[in-house]
């Protein structure tokens, strides 16, 4: 069963916002079996909607459409799918009912523009949008299911989950797909492969591996195929076998079974462990915080952390001693440990990670390149520190030693205290 998802709105073709909606629908549509043939975006223009419509047809059994159900001028998607279809526009009562309400909760004058939001093409069965004026349309032609929905993220999301999805199922005889996700960290892709090139030649053929890499980490999916009638327990079972021998063989670079990303896998760790953490962190500004308190539950394993980017604020916030600064530089072996033993002293932590470097473009000199980067990690008793050389990019070193910092974190949580 193929899908295409088209976005509409001439503010994603000039960048003014990004489309996230393909990514999450993507993942939805994957979830029950349905695979994706095509994602396009293409603008507010009727003509532009009627040919990317029709050639969608041409590919994919579904087609999924976000954006252009406003009340102004340049929102033609409805009109333009009547057009499409051959029907003329109807007005729906409920969904008008639900405009009006909307509008007198605030006290605000019902326009002819959002009383125009409750028309819809004559052939569509109308989908409540109880988060938003716009409502959703259903269309099935020749075979074809055609689905139109709010490009406003929480609209669309509740729609799909609520009622897209649910008649999908009931429309279609879907295949089974059902997918492991094991997160490695510290190791590259293509070393990966190497260490398991004969778990992957050996894969039964409804298994199949892919390898998603990012900065510091990769993702491994596992994904198990069948059609309607398969066994879903027995697929479940296959895929079990295939994780397990995956993550036997590549140990300590696991950082998670689960489709989430680093910092929630050591959150998760922590949180079980009944551990906290704190930060020092003077290159990255901030960066790791910001990506560990992003997770729901943060607060119950992080503290709290010092940005000191000065030599100052390493003396002031962290205890730092001003000799280790002026007679070996913010960014040494010796600065960091102090840092980390600082934070762990100062916010009262079992852990804390400390990091300093030379983020780039300038600052860097032949013994300390641009991209130097010192990293510590810490706990009562114990203290790492390790050198690392990246790139001459400032984002890419912000990125990137927040994730090995968390890699290195990863490893003394699991080392054993004495």
């Amino acid at each position: 069963m193929l899908a295409e998802i088209i976005t509409i709105g001439d503010e994603i073709l000039i960048g003014q916002i990004v489309d996230s909606n393909s990514a999450w629908m993507a993942q939805q549509l994957n979830a029950i079996g349905i695979r994706i043939k095509q994602i396009s975006s293409i603008s507010d223009n009727r003509e532009h909607i009627l040919t990317g419509i029709k050639e969608a047809s041409q590919r994919a059994d579904i087609i999924l459409m976000t954006g252009g159900l406003g009340p102004t001028k340049d929102d033609i998607t409805k009109t333009t799918l009547a057009e499409y279809f051959g029907v003329e526009m109807k007005r729906d009562e409920p969904t008008l009912e639900h405009v009006r309400q909307i509008f007198a909760r605030f006290n605000r004058p019902l326009l002819d523009v959002n009383i125009s939001q409750a028309d819809v093409p004559a052939n569509c069965e109308v989908l409540f949008n109880k988060n938003g004026t716009a409502p959703g349309m259903w269309f099935q032609e020749n075979g074809k299911v055609y689905v139109s929905m709010p490009g406003v993220p929480h609209e669309m999301m509740y729609l799909m989950e609520d009622l897209v999805i649910p008649k999908l199922k009931a429309t279609f005889d879907l295949p089974k797909i059902l997918h492991q996700t094991i997160l490695t960290v510290g190791e590259g892709e293509s070393f990966l492969a190497e260490r398991i090139a004969d778990i992957e030649d050996q894969l039964p053929p409804e298994i199949k591996l892919a390898y998603l890499p990012k900065l510091g980490t990769v993702r491994l999916r596992l994904s198990a195929y069948g059609d309607a009638k398969a066994d879903e327990e027995k697929l479940k079972q296959e895929l079990e076998t295939q994780t397990q021998k995956l993550i036997e063989r590549l140990g300590s670079t696991v950082a998670a079974t689960e489709d989430i990303p680093l910092e929630k896998a050591i959150l998760l760790l922590m949180a079980k462990n009944q551990q906290t953490l704190a930060l020092a962190e003077s290159c990255t500004g901030g960066y790791l915080a910001h990506l560990f308190t992003s997770q729901p539950g943060a607060s119950s394993v992080f503290l709290g952390g010092a940005v000191s980017y000065s030599y100052e604020m390493k003396e002031k916030m962290l205890g730092v001693n001003s000799d280790t600064l002026w007679e070996t530089g913010a960014v040494s072996e010796e600065t960091v440990r102090e840092m980390a033993e600082g934070a762990l002293r100062n916010f009262g932590s079992d852990y804390a990670v400390a990091v300093t470097g030379i983020a780039g473009p300038d600052g860097g000199t032949s013994e300390k390149p641009v991209g130097t980067v010192w990293i510590g990690v810490a706990r009562k008793g114990k203290t790492l520190a390790k050198k690392y050389v990246f790139g001459n990019k400032r984002i890419q070193n912000i990125e990137r030693t927040a994730i090995t910092a968390m890699g290195d974190l990863l490893k003394l949580l699991r080392e054993p205290i004495a």
